[in-house]
């Protein structure tokens, strides 16, 4: 329980650093913390389903594993910037861009997996 609650108060702080620097993702981090907070800090979790704009989804994702058009539209496009961005970066480097790349597909196979609507 201890652990889930450090685990879940560091999440929660990187997810916050998200919320000023766009670059960074903030639901991602704030998913995990919820999952570490559920038995180990009801009330920690009770607070991230309350925030405005990430409280929603994020239950919505962690109780009932969906996620909106909206959210999956979002991830789908981060993605995709990442995507470009790494082969930018990554150019010549065929190992490490294959890995990353594959890394970012699996992500989107999972985000385009998820229901929409709840059970």
């Amino acid at each position: 329980m201890l652990i889930a609650r450090v685990l879940g108060f560091l999440l929660l702080g990187l997810g916050g650093i998200g919320i000023f620097l766009p670059v960074w993702p903030t639901t991602v981090f704030w998913i995990g913390a919820a999952i570490c907070f559920a038995r180990s800090s009801p009330a920690m979790r009770d607070w991230i389903y309350r925030r405005p704009g990430f409280g929603p989804p994020i239950r919505s994702f962690v109780e009932d594993g969906t996620l909106s058009r909206k959210s999956k539209s979002g991830a789908l496009v981060g993605m995709g910037l990442a995507g470009g961005i790494s082969s930018a970066v990554l150019w010549g480097r065929w190992t490490w861009l294959a890995f990353a790349l594959a890394l970012i597909a699996c992500g989107m196979a999972y985000v385009m997996s998820r229901p929409s609507d709840p059970a």
